[in-house]
């Protein structure tokens, strides 16, 4: 079956989202599990939570387009994801809300036990969205157990959360783990001052070679647990996606090595993005495989929205998504300074 032109922008549109929110909220999440790790004081720790204060909660609005987009343009996947993989969204969502909680909630009290509390809270609601993603699509790009029972057209999942933690989904995660990490820390490092900007670069650097490590071990991996590279095989022009990946990752090292970390840092962006796009590309036609039987498998084709629909979003995105990128490109650049811990002790509205 050839699929219409607005199934295939909204597979694209659909990738294009993810990518951009773990580019984005992958430096909030890395620097929020690396903060225990950089951070020797509370003033380092505040510094660290104010340099994603004002942005942290705009990146989120990705996260619920995204969510948005599988809803309207593919409302069967989105349906599946959110009945049969229901345990494992629902961990990941109260992640995602303890994190804000805790952001908001640290500095109401000066106390030391509750502070504690609350950055404890901080790393562990931000490590685990970034596990759990990476579990989550690492699983997607193999395949998972699922059928579609024909007489009554529904597909039921068989697995359960224990399914997901196979030993592909797991090495994802590790992978989005490490990614995140050193993103967070090159964020850190230009974004802050002193003896904490030169400790995050520090950190980055050391975290650079496991990255690299696991990332070797991801590409491999794929090849026998997954069908991502059937579609590089058809169409070749397809691995300049993985190839500005890879080359993206070496750069990070380049430049960070060299001190430039404003551009090790546009690199890691790169790198998030296009490891995305290359997961992605591969699944195509498919959003979710099977990996029980392949005519079970969630397709543009078989979960898509009416054309009817699928041209009414494009027309609403085509008004709302340059308004969007046009209010967090002026975050962004309102916000585009250094935080240094004389800045946090002096705003007491600071975090």
């Amino acid at each position: 079956m050839e699929p219409n032109v607005f199934q295939v922008i909204w597979f694209v549109l659909w990738g294009v989202l993810w990518g951009v929110y773990f580019m984005l909220d992958g430096f909030v999440l890395g620097t929020g599990f690396m903060s225990g790790f950089l951070a020797k004081n509370d003033t380092e720790r505040r510094v660290l939570i104010n340099t994603v204060g004002p942005v942290w909660d705009g990146n989120e609005v990705w996260l619920v387009t995204a969510g948005g987009v599988t809803f309207a343009a593919f409302p069967t996947t989105y349906a599946l994801m959110f009945s049969n993989l229901y345990t494992a969204l629902l961990l990941l969502l109260f992640a995602l809300i303890v994190r804000g909680v805790a952001f908001e909630f640290r500095g109401k009290m000066d106390s030391p036990g509750w502070k504690s509390g609350w950055d404890y809270a901080i790393t562990v609601s931000s490590f685990v969205p970034a596990l759990l993603f990476g579990v989550a699509f690492g699983n997607i790009f193999k395949g998972i157990p699922m059928r579609n029972d024909f007489v009554t057209a529904d597909f039921a999942y068989d697995g359960s959360l224990l399914t997901l933690l196979n030993p592909y989904g797991l090495l994802t995660g590790v992978l989005f783990v490490m990614l995140f990490a050193v993103h967070g820390s090159l964020y850190a490092a230009i974004k802050t001052t002193g003896d904490l900007s030169a400790r995050a670069a520090v950190m980055a650097g050391k975290l650079w070679l496991p990255l690299l490590v696991v990332a070797v071990a991801f590409l491999g991996y794929s090849y026998p647990a997954t069908k991502l590279y059937s579609n590089y095989l058809a169409t070749p022009l397809l691995t300049a996606l993985p190839a500005i990946a890879v080359l993206s990752l070496l750069l990070i090292k380049v430049f960070a090595a060299n001190g430039r970390l404003h551009i090790a840092f546009l690199f890691s962006c790169l790198t998030i993005t296009f490891v995305c796009f290359t997961g992605v590309a591969g699944l195509f036609p498919n959003l979710i495989p099977s990996s029980l039987d392949p005519l079970s498998n969630l397709t543009i084709y078989n979960s898509s929205s009416s054309l009817y629909t699928l041209k009414l979003m494009a027309g609403v995105a085509l008004v709302f998504v340059p308004i969007v990128i046009s209010y967090k490109i002026w975050v962004y650049r309102i916000f585009r300074g250094r935080v240094s811990s004389e800045d946090v002790l002096a705003d007491h509205e600071a975090y």
